[in-house]
C-alpha cells in the first residue's frame, strides 16, 4: 500500500461487504420463513449496533464507508482506475460518481448510529436520501432522472462485468482460491446489477413524478422481484447474490488493483492547482 488513500479505498471495499453481507442475509431469513419484508441497509447497520462493542465497529463501518466514498469520487473525478476515454469509460466514472452521492447518506447514517444520534431502524436507503435531496435542487427533477439513466446504464454495466468475468481485469485472485472466489465474484455482481437497474426504475419514475418516496432503495427491489412469476425463488437467489456481492467487495478490498491518486493527481484535475 503506497500511500493512506489507499488503504481507505480498501477499508471502503472491506465496509461495503459488510454492509451488503448483512444487507442479504436479513433477505435471506426473510426468506427462509417464507415472507418478503425486506430490509434496507439501515437496518443492516442497526444489525452491527447489537454486537459486542457494536458501537465502536459502527464508528469502523462509518470510516470505511466514507474511505469508500473518497475512492469513488477519485474513481469518477480523477480516472484513478485509468479508463479508455470512451462511452463506456464515461458510463462507468459517472457510475462511480453516483455511487459516492449515495453512498455519502449511507456514510452519515452510519456515524449518526455510531454516535447515538440515530437507531437508523427504518431510515431508508442511500438512494431514498440521495433522491429527496436531487429534487430539492434547481432542475432537481431533470438531474434526478440523469441519475436515474445513470443508475440504470451502471446495473447493466455490473450484469456485463460478472457474465463476462471483466472483472479480472482488475483482481489477482490467489489460483488456490480463484475457482470458488470467481463464482462469488460473478454470482453477486450479476445479482446486484439486476437490482440496481430496478432501482434505477423507481428512481426515474420518482423523477417523473416528483415525488422521492417512488425513488426505491434494494429493499424495494427485493420486494418487486418478490412480486413476480416464481417470485419467492428469484427472492432468495437474489438475497443470496447480495451475500456474494458483499464477499465480492471483500474480495476486492484484499486483491483490487488500487491506483491510488497522491496530490500530484489531484494538482492536475483541479484547475489553478496545477
Amino acid at each position: 500500500m503506497h500511500n493512506k488513500f489507499e488503504t481507505l479505498a480498501r477499508g471502503g471495499y472491506f465496509a461495503r461487504g459488510i454492509v451488503y453481507i448483512l444487507l442479504g442475509g436479513l433477505a435471506v431469513t426473510s426468506a427462509f420463513y417464507g415472507g418478503s419484508n425486506p430490509q434496507g441497509s439501515s437496518d443492516a447497520l442497526s444489525t452491527i449496533l447489537g454486537l459486542p462493542f457494536g458501537r465502536i465497529l459502527m464508528g469502523l463501518v462509518a470510516l470505511g464507508l466514507f474511505g469508500y466514498v473518497l475512492w469513488r469520487l477519485a474513481q469518477g473525478l480523477l480516472n484513478a482506475d485509468g479508463v479508455e476515454d470512451n462511452w463506456k469509460g464515461f458510463a462507468g466514472r459517472v457510475g462511480s460518481l453516483i455511487s459516492a452521492g449515495a453512498n455519502v447518506f449511507l456514510a452519515l447514517t452510519a456515524a449518526r448510529m455510531a454516535l447515538g444520534s440515530s437507531s437508523g431502524g427504518g431510515g431508508g436507503n442511500g438512494e431514498e436520501q440521495a433522491s429527496a435531496w436531487l429534487l430539492q435542487q434547481p432542475f432537481g427533477p431533470f438531474l434526478l432522472g440523469i441519475a436515474a439513466i445513470g443508475i440504470i446504464i451502471s446495473g447493466i454495466i455490473q450484469i456485463w462485468k460478472g457474465a463476462s468475468k471483466e472483472y479480472q481485469k482488475r483482481i489477482r485472485i490467489p489460483p488456490q482460491r480463484e475457482k470458488w472466489l470467481n463464482l462469488v465474484c460473478q454470482f453477486g455482481l450479476v445479482a446486484r446489477g439486476a437490482l440496481l437497474a430496478i432501482v434505477g426504475g423507481f428512481v426515474l419514475y420518482a423523477a417523473f413524478t416528483v415525488s422521492p418516496d417512488n425513488a426505491g432503495g434494494i429493499s424495494e427491489a427485493l420486494d418487486y422481484v418478490h412480486g413476480l412469476p416464481f417470485g419467492r425463488w428469484l427472492y432468495g437467489l437474489a438475497a443470496l447474490g447480495l451475500v456474494a456481492f458483499g464477499g465480492y467487495s471483500i474480495v476486492q478490498a484484499f486483491y483490487r488493483h488500487v491506483d491510488a491518486p497522491d496530490m500530484g493527481d489531484v494538482r492536475r484535475a483541479v484547475p489553478g492547482m496545477g
